[in-house]
């Protein structure tokens, strides 16, 4: 145990993943792999060639077993991560770039491939979206497991890890996070990174608490030194005191009922105190993410992200390719609603396999995505609403456009919809004649103008993450103003009071599908304000499930009205998590 001479320390950063860890500190630094440099004699040129594609092989196995246990162990979702590994491992431009050098130079195919790959990663690092400016992690990370097994050195991760520990680190790769031994990560902390990062994701997946942005941690703290991490508020605490240890201690306690009184509360209906019922639905991107929608008893799928079957392809999926994905979801979880979402590629979702159809743009997220994607490449939008109509014949399906911008995209998107209900109708393949169809509001533009959009609507789910991201003209995976993007802005509020009241005047119900659905701080605010339905991340449904049932719907009401009479973002949150904390009695 450490000596009680170390001064408390708390350092501020940003919550990623929920939950409370007590330990000592692992730091963990990822070191570059010396490589050697030396010609290579002539007559063994063909040799070290095929000493590169064996070392190709050789990490391909390995990033596949990684998958495979990650897939296993945690889900398909996190899994897929690890795509974008494998893609790097086909890549013919790096690989025969690679090639070239060697035949240019004759120097040894590590120092040949080292210097292309850190070209390659370079490249990505400068560019100026965030999402792209990952994958020179991933890169990096690919990178460095080719170079090991080029020099036979012992593959290098967190899988050693052998007693508990707080893991702290500059940053964690993909791969590194995956290896973590479950029973030997107390915790994680970065010093950058945001909550989109690979390290987060594994984290959540695992129950891990997680802390990122803590900016210069590694430099402050040392291995072996106590802290406390704390999920929720996003705190780190280097050598905290008896008492900050006693009051995390109750703090624990009071957190592991808590959830243990969630799952209880989970299995009763979503309704509040007076007696109103709340739609609680799910997020998913993959058929395997419905055994979960089951488990924690959400009411259907409010979002159905299709892109991820295109962004884990090499090529464009066909129609056939589709229907059989929407149709095995639709079934599985009939008679309950699916909502399914038509493409969104582009922005931070590009596709590899199809990087012709998307010019490189300075600012992806405003740029040639969506909607304004399929309305261009009408023969790809006709495919996916071909297959999207076939699967409503087998259940009950929802259709939804996203980033509409305005009542002029939407009735174009409907001209086409209309179409390939035409074409089916002549070659008699059944689907639903009356098929409920709704748009995203995720621009400003689109929630200025709701009232003209609710015409031609049968519902809308509104995109918090993006439209909180446009109306504050924050990049929203940019973790240097990260702590920019309030979704108690007033703005926010305000601008969501308008789509539900310009909606409900025509009937059209609203729901939510963004991050701020999946927040038990939030839930009883969009509810106050009139949201019909929430949909979020499985694993979310239990905890606002409970917070639906501690609360009325007249107190959430009152919580709205406060709400949209206050100029301070931070007033604004302090009175949500005011409520939260007054109904769940948690600490």
């Amino acid at each position: 145990m450490e000596s009680r001479t170390n001064k408390e320390i708390t350092v501020q950063g940003i919550a990623a993943s929920q939950g409370i860890a007590y330990g000592q500190i692992f730091i963990y630094i990822q070191s570059d792999v010396e490589v050697p440099s030396y010609l290579v004699e002539p007559e063994k040129r063909i040799d070290e060639v095929a000493r590169f594609d064996r070392a190709l092989v050789v990490t391909r196995q390995q990033i596949s077993k990684i998958k495979n246990e990650v897939e296993k162990n945690i889900g398909p979702e996190e899994a897929a991560i690890f795509d974008a590994h494998l893609m790097v491992l086909e890549d013919q431009a790096l690989i025969g770039e690679t090639i070239r050098e060697f035949e240019a130079t004759g120097r040894n195919i590590e120092t040949c491939f080292n210097k292309v790959s850190a070209r390659y990663i370079q490249a990505f690092a400068e560019i100026d979206d965030a999402y792209l400016r990952e994958r020179a992690g991933d890169l990096r990370d690919v990178a460095q497991r080719v170079l090991q097994n080029l020099l036979g050195q012992t593959e290098h991760s967190l899988s050693r890890l052998v007693e508990k520990r707080i893991v702290v680190a500059n940053d964690i790769s993909p791969s590194d996070s995956a290896s973590i031994d479950r029973s030997a990560a107390l915790g994680l902390v970065t010093d950058s990174g945001s909550k989109t990062s690979h390290a987060v994701i594994v984290a959540r997946s695992m129950k891990v608490p997680a802390v990122v942005g803590v900016r210069d941690l590694t430099r402050r703290a040392k291995d072996g030194d106590w802290a406390i991490v704390d999920g929720y508020d996003g705190i780190v605490i280097l050598h905290p005191s008896e008492s900050t240890l006693f009051r995390y201690g109750k703090i624990q306690e009071r957190k592991k009922s808590f959830e243990q009184r969630m799952l209880e509360a989970n299995r009763l209906p979503a309704v509040t105190k007076d007696g109103v019922e709340v739609t609680l639905m799910a997020n998913i991107e993959h058929h395997e993410e419905v055994g979960q929608v089951k488990q924690f008893r959400g009411e259907g799928v409010g979002l159905y992200r299709t892109e991820f079957l295109f962004l884990n392809s090499a090529r464009m999926p066909n129609e056939q390719e589709q229907y059989l994905a929407y149709k095995s979801v639709v079934e599985t979880l009939a008679p309950q609603p699916v909502t399914i979402r038509t493409l969104d590629l582009g922005g931070d979702k590009p596709m590899t396999g199809a990087a012709g159809l998307f010019p490189k743009e300075s600012n992806p997220f405003m740029g040639f995505r969506a909607i304004r994607f399929c309305l261009e490449h009408v023969d790809i939008f006709k495919e996916q609403l071909r297959a999207i109509l076939r699967a409503s014949a087998h259940g009950k399906v929802r259709l939804m456009y996203p980033m509409i911008s305005g009542h002029e995209e939407l009735a174009r998107a409907n001209a086409v919809l209309a179409e390939c209900m035409a074409e089916l109708r002549a070659k008699g393949v059944p689907f639903d004649e009356k098929l409920a169809v709704g748009a995203m509001i995720e621009i400003p533009s689109a929630a200025t103008t709701a009232d003209l959009l609710a015409r031609d609507c049968a519902f809308f789910s509104i995109g918090t993450n993006d439209l909180i991201q446009y109306l504050l003209a924050i990049d929203r995976v940019n973790d240097r103003i990260a702590h920019l993007y309030e979704p108690t802005h007033p703005a926010v509020i305000r601008t969501l009071k308008h789509i539900v009241d310009e909606a409900h005047k025509r009937q059209v119900p609203v729901s939510v599908c963004g991050e701020m659905a999946g927040d038990p701080v939030y839930a009883p605010l969009l509810l106050g304000l009139g949201i019909d339905g929430l949909s979020m991340s499985p694993a979310w449904l239990p905890s606002v499930k409970y917070l639906v049932r501690a609360m009325t719907m007249a107190d959430a009401r009152g919580l709205a009205a406060e709400a949209l009479a206050q100029s301070s973002p931070k007033e604004i949150y302090a009175r949500c998590d005011a409520f939260y904390r007054a109904r769940v009695q948690v600490d």
